[in-house]
């Protein structure tokens, strides 16, 4: 299990504990969750309905790849604390991190 804080939009902050042996992408997690998040591509990295900003662990995080750095550059409040969801997998690289959930519900 892979332990992180998520911050909805609304500002209310939730601590959870996801399982990291499913290789499940954090978008799909915060579903599975009942965050709204849109994802309307599916995770191809193709809409950015599933932006977060990390406040804290963005550094260990694996690089951005083409896709994300493009859909990313086309938000108006992407900055460099900002991720696509869908292209993060749950696992050690997510423990203890901060985030918060961005866009539109």
């Amino acid at each position: 299990m892979v332990k992180f804080t998520v911050i909805d939009r609304d500002g209310s902050q939730q601590e959870l504990d996801a399982p990291d042996d499913m290789n499940l992408s954090l978008m799909e997690t915060l579903k599975a969750f009942e965050y709204n998040i849109q994802a309307t591509c599916g995770g191809m990295a193709l809409c950015a309905t599933c932006h977060v900003k990390f406040k804290e662990g963005i550094e260990k995080l694996p690089e951005r790849n083409d896709a994300e750095i493009e859909m990313l550059d086309t938000l108006f409040d992407a900055d460099d604390t900002s991720r696509l969801a869908c292209q993060l997998r749950v696992d050690d690289t997510l423990k203890n991190a901060v985030f918060q959930i961005c866009g539109e519900e």
